[in-house]
């Protein structure tokens, strides 16, 4: 089953500090469970979750949906479809 996934990366690691997981089957209702940190994340990059549960109905949308690297924050975001 497909999984939208949303990680935030701190300090250049390759561990994930965050990882929001929804399998796609129940991401419209799910979307209430992402973390608040990742909720807030994503509303300071401007990012909307709507818009990325509409993009994740579609069945090309695999892989890396969006990388976002914050040099000043010293964070990375990403955002993907598995």
């Amino acid at each position: 089953m497909a999984k939208m996934k949303i990680r935030i990366f701190k300090n250049n690691g390759t561990t994930p500090d965050t990882t929001a997981t929804i399998p796609l089957a129940i991401v419209k209702v799910a979307s209430k469970l992402i973390p608040r940190k990742a909720v807030r994340v994503l509303d300071d990059l401007g990012i909307d979750l709507d818009q990325l549960i509409e993009i994740s109905k579609s069945e090309d949308a695999l892989g890396t949906l969006a990388e976002i690297e914050e040099h000043k924050k010293n964070r990375k975001i990403v955002i993907s479809i598995e």
